[in-house]
């Protein structure tokens, strides 16, 4: 067998956040989709808010890619997998194209992959020209496939960014500033894919705009190296894990459910805003999500509550990120001041912010072993409670977020990637 798969790739990155990258991203997935192409999508860096459009557009799951938290070997294994079954893979990039360590454009030239650079043209003519420069030669071991604006005014201003580009840059055209083309945010980053009723609409409209200014051809191949084979071992067969999954904890990573399979779980969804009793399980995972737009209702519904305290009081593993760790919590207080009981497994409340509160990649130190992942999130929460494990930044970004526990729950603002250890996943669900 060939000890490499070549596929057309380019990775979209932007000069910072707010750009438009995952527009971009989408229309293109969905403009070769809607050629009858299969295109697998990744977004690099932690986030579960583009997947989940990205996994719309494209039609495929959307796995993340980073050279620190999910490593570089394991990021190898999925661009491999993906490059034997995809006729185009589209990397979403994170932040700026430099920003980070690593960065999108680590990654970029880690594995070979041309980047196309998204730049907002908005309130902007020539000076377009100079930005694109700037990003193409900044680094001049940077793989650079071209341009694309974004928030285009006019035919007559795609003309004049058009006209700025020097130096054979490519121009990959420009996509609208149209509102139906757009993709509403709020304050964590976009909105969930599954509360967007005219999301097809949407982009079905951005591939029809970007396909009117571009040709849609198809980028050179790349060559993905064959990754070393996975020790495959199941130290969860038979264990039965519970998942929350409905509209206040969605954000749950595909390689991590993946994961758990692999190593023998049983995975059994189920909602704690609807269901009034849990799933016959071994174990719970309580993922991050949006539990302050409904802490009212996750309040009112007393049989689950009472069923997840009755999980805990018999001793069997429950871990909780972020969301779910606030869910456990005595109370939770949205952002305008409405207070809501909840579990009182963790004493103490959370209050939602205005304002960011964290934003880190994590690396923790625990009792099972250490697990990276990432913490972003709006709210403050005040314990009585010492942690038995702080988490590390490699970047020194601000988090240096705690860790509980109590008997076998386990609860943290960190959103753990299990594939950087699968030992110390396994341990923490398995009862």
């Amino acid at each position: 067998m060939s000890d490499s798969r070549q596929c057309p790739a380019v990775l979209i990155a932007a000069p910072a956040s707010g750009q438009g990258k995952t527009t971009v991203t989408a229309a293109l997935a969905r403009l070769h989709r809607n050629l009858g192409r299969k295109v697998r999508v990744f977004k690099c860096g932690p986030d579960f808010l583009d997947p989940m459009i990205l996994e719309r557009a494209s039609g495929a799951p959307v796995y993340q890619l980073d050279l620190w938290m999910i490593g570089a070997e394991e990021s190898r294994r999925l661009l491999w997998e993906a490059a034997g079954e995809a006729d185009l893979i589209l990397i979403e990039g994170v932040m700026g194209l430099f920003d980070g360590t690593p960065s999108s454009a680590d990654l970029a030239r880690h594995f070979g992959v041309p980047v196309l650079a998204v730049i907002d043209g908005t309130a902007m003519a020539q000076t377009f020209g100079a930005l694109a420069l700037g990003l193409a030669r900044y680094q001049p071991d940077l793989p650079f496939a071209g341009v694309l604006a974004n928030r285009v005014g006019s035919l007559r201003h795609a003309q004049l960014l058009e006209g700025s580009l020097t130096e054979g840059l490519r121009w990959y055209g420009g996509l609208s500033r149209e509102r139906g083309i757009e993709l509403p945010s709020r304050h964590l980053g976009l909105v969930q894919a599954s509360e967007l009723n005219d999301l097809d609409a949407r982009l079905d409209a951005a591939a029809e705009a970007l396909g009117a200014s571009c040709d849609a051809a198809l980028p050179p191949p790349v060559g993905f190296a064959r990754p070393e084979p996975l020790n495959v071992t199941t130290p969860l067969a038979g264990v039965r894990i519970g998942v929350a999954h409905d509209e206040a904890f969605a954000f749950t990573y595909g390689a991590n459910l993946d994961l758990l399979r692999s190593l023998g779980a049983q995975l059994e969804f189920f909602s704690p805003l609807h269901d009034r009793e849990l799933p016959d399980v071994d174990s719970l995972y309580l993922p991050g999500g949006y539990p302050e737009l409904h802490h009212q209702a996750l309040a009112a519904n007393a049989p689950m509550l009472e069923a997840i305290r009755g999980h805990h009081a018999e001793g069997k593993p429950l871990l909780a990120e972020c969301g779910g760790m606030l869910y456990l919590l005595d109370a939770l207080t949205d952002v305008v001041g409405v207070r809501a009981p909840l579990a009182g497994l963790l004493p103490g409340e959370a209050t939602m912010q205005k304002r960011l509160a964290a934003l880190a990649l994590q690396a923790v130190e625990l009792p099972e072993g250490t697990l990276r992942g990432h913490t972003y999130h709006h709210s403050l929460t005040s314990t009585e409670l010492q942690p038995i494990a702080r988490g590390l930044s490699p970047n020194g970004g601000r988090g240096n977020e705690a860790v509980f526990r109590l008997g076998r729950l386990t609860a943290s603002y960190v959103h753990f990637y299990f594939p950087s250890n699968p030992d110390a996943a396994a341990a923490l669900l398995r009862p």
